[in-house]
């Protein structure tokens, strides 16, 4: 069985394996930058095993209010498929309910698309938006 814990103390030990399980060798190869997002996060979900080790997790960022980002969202590939990660948004969506926007960014794989529609979200191209990122070449 699997269980969320809200805003738990996580470690660098808890979550840089779980990070190079999926590939995000942006944050591992940076671990005090890590360190200090946690730190500064708005919200972080823990999934966690019945051995009580951490499975999944989602970090959001935000002022709580007008805006939410959910800047990261992980599950072990074994654990991947079994609904840790919808729940873990479901509970994120739930608390900030009431919050004006709230987006994220991720792969545009036919994966990932697929599960964030499922779970309500729509790109922002369909509503005649546009987003951008800095990445600071002009």
């Amino acid at each position: 069985m699997i269980r969320t814990v809200e805003n738990p103390i996580v470690t660098l030990e808890d979550v840089l394996p779980l990070y190079e399980a999926v590939g995000w060798t942006n944050y591992t190869t940076k671990p005090e930058m890590l360190e200090a997002a946690y730190k500064n996060s708005l919200h972080i979900l823990a999934a966690l095993n019945e051995e009580e080790k951490l499975v999944g997790v989602l970090r959001a960022v935000g002022d709580g209010a007008s805006i939410l980002f959910i800047q990261d969202i992980l599950v072990y590939p074994e654990y991947q498929h079994q609904g840790i990660g919808t729940k873990l948004l479901q509970q994120i969506l739930e608390k900030y309910k009431n919050v004006y926007q709230i987006q994220l960014a991720t792969d545009d794989s036919t994966k990932t698309v697929s599960f964030y529609e499922s779970n309500g979200f729509t790109s922002l191209t369909s509503l005649n938006c546009v987003s951008f990122i800095y990445t600071g070449k002009r």
